[in-house]
């Protein structure tokens, strides 16, 4: 049987080991239309004014996108939806409380709308489009100048890691009660 320190030291490389499952990465938080918000375009031909905005970023997967407005609300639907601005009864999301954060947790598109009747169809729609997760570390993107962000730390954790730290304690566990016996 293996001494207490060899178990020790296997468990330590065991436990470095399975910590290269986990995935680091790192969202931005964008403010949707900059300082001015989530609003109705003034004029007709800013009716494409949040798609341009949603085109002069690029979104990745945990990204969150805030939406500040008054007497709004701001729907997430399906593409025929947006395209008919159609609010559905039951959206892919809803929110009215003025200060409103998503999460881009999938790569591609979404679709944004206002819930306000009419607001649609002056302009207030938006779609983005969120890029794969790179594999690789890269510093975050710098975004456009209307834009504020701030960097959310967040872990993913695969299945297989949980069971090798599960697997790691209960080893860790049993040999510490030897020693103690």
């Amino acid at each position: 049987m293996a001494s207490g320190s060899t178990k020790v030291f296997l468990v330590s490389i065991f436990l470095f080991s399975s910590m290269i499952n986990f995935h680091i990465t790192i969202g931005a938080e964008y403010d949707v239309n900059g300082d001015d918000g989530w609003i109705v375009p003034k004029h007709n031909s800013d009716n494409q004014m949040y798609n341009k905005w949603a085109s002069s970023n690029r979104f990745k997967v945990n990204d969150t996108i805030r939406f500040m407005y008054k007497k709004d609300s701001v729907l997430v639907v399906r593409e025929a939806e947006y395209d008919k601005c159609q609010a559905p009864s039951h959206p892919e999301f809803f929110s009215n409380n003025g200060d409103t954060v998503f999460r881009l947790d999938r790569p591609g598109l979404f679709y944004f709308m206002s819930g306000v009747t009419g607001h649609c169809q002056k302009g207030q729609k938006m779609i983005i489009k969120v890029l794969e997760l790179e594999t690789e570390s890269l510093p975050p993107q710098s975004p456009n100048q209307n834009t504020t962000t701030t960097n959310n730390a967040a872990v993913a954790v695969t299945s297989s890691t949980i069971v090798l730290l599960l697997l790691s304690a209960f080893v860790l566990a049993t040999s510490t009660l030897r020693f103690t016996s």
